[in-house]
């Protein structure tokens, strides 16, 4: 454990930074434009947050220190048991810190644009979209975050065709840039009479939300705007009006629609949104050299791709093959508790772990 390691979180930095945005907000003219001013006081709050933290954790560790010198002093059980909590208390602040420090990525405290589309298989596959959509949007709410969903196409006898959800907060994105892959689900259907076990897969794609600040050129010339009427329940809810926009770039071939909003401008400013954050997104890649690579994964929603396994039977397990990381209470993960799977994913962890005796390879291999 670092006990002096203000300089490898750079703590300077961020007091520097924090002096910067406060002396924008004393500008007379700083609320003149409030999107700008609402991202620099965004901004400045995850600075302060950041430094508080730190803060803390020099607190606690010069009570630990003070408590060990007692401790060693006095040569007494209880003193030294005090001395012991407040260790655990020091390393558990110090665990935190290293936490938010991998949230450093140039995105990392964005809104988030999370995509969920089924895998081959039909209901089996769109239900199991579903039970996903469910389950960030639990994950959502324990964290205080926002969220509007752009669109959602509900499959023909159960689950989802598509769903995007704008997730509003701080580091939005950092966190659920985990997410983004290949999930598995192993169980016995509800849907097959015979009750076999099937295994279905969907994905998860997260990208950044692109604000004002960040320059997307696009030009009229290379967008295709198609209007529809939205799907809805049947009935009174069918939409009667063209309200639903298509968007087509076509320089990339990106498509995005929007139809949850009534008005027609509404949804395509949703639409616009979604285009700005995926032509980002594929700026970043390109530069990266890695899109292609990320474009044959898209297209793969099957077997050896998957990132995590949910099986629900024959026995109970979610594993994270990049990490290890097991958790046998499946309903707790679908009721959002995705911390641990989160948290080890950012910090570069591997786990070895087995559960119940049995190793979870072993399992996750039985015949489908």
């Amino acid at each position: 454990m670092c006990l002096s390691c203000g300089t490898v979180f750079d703590v300077a930095k961020r007091e520097k930074q924090t002096a910067q945005f406060e002396a924008q907000t004393q500008a007379a003219n700083f609320w003149n434009d409030n999107e700008k001013a609402q991202v620099v006081m965004r901004d400045l709050a995850g600075h302060r947050e950041w430094i508080e933290a730190w803060r803390k954790v020099e607190r606690v560790r010069e009570d630990a220190s003070v408590m060990l010198d007692l401790a060693e002093e006095a040569r007494d059980e209880s003193t030294f048991a005090e001395a012991e909590k407040e260790i655990a208390t020091l390393q558990a602040a110090v665990d935190d810190l290293e936490f938010r420090s991998m949230l450093s990525g140039p995105d990392d405290e964005r809104n988030a644009i999370l995509t969920i589309h089924p895998g081959a298989g039909g209901t089996e596959s769109q239900d199991w979209a579903q039970m996903l959509f469910r389950m960030y949007v639990r994950w959502i709410e324990r964290h205080g975050f926002e969220y509007q969903i752009i669109d959602l196409q509900a499959g023909e006898e159960a689950g989802l065709k598509d769903a995007t959800i704008e997730v509003r907060g701080q580091y939005a994105y950092g966190h659920l840039k985990a997410e983004a892959g290949i999930h598995r689900l192993v169980r016995i259907s509800p849907f097959d009479a015979n009750k076999r076990r099937h295994t279905s897969f969907a994905s998860v794609f997260v990208l950044p939300e692109i604000e004002d600040n960040v320059t997307i050129k696009i030009e009229e010339k290379d967008l295709r705007v198609d209007t529809y009427r939205a799907s809805g329940a049947g009935g009174q809810h069918v939409n009667k009006t063209s309200s639903a926009v298509r968007l087509t770039h076509v320089p990339t071939g990106i498509v995005v629609q929007c139809q949850n909003e009534r008005s027609q401008l509404r949804n395509r400013d949703l639409a616009m949104k979604l285009l700005m954050a995926k032509l980002y997104q594929l700026k970043r890649e390109e530069e990266k050299a890695k899109f292609n690579e990320l474009e044959k994964n898209k297209k793969d929603i099957g077997w050896g791709n998957q990132i995590r396994s949910y099986v629900f039977q024959p026995y109970t397990l979610v594993k994270d093959h990049r990490t290890g990381v097991v958790e046998r209470n499946v309903q707790a993960v679908m009721d959002g508790e995705l911390d641990e799977f989160i948290k080890a994913f950012l910090m570069g962890k591997r786990y070895n772990k087995k559960t119940g005796g049995v190793d979870v390879e072993e399992e996750l291999e039985i015949e489908e």
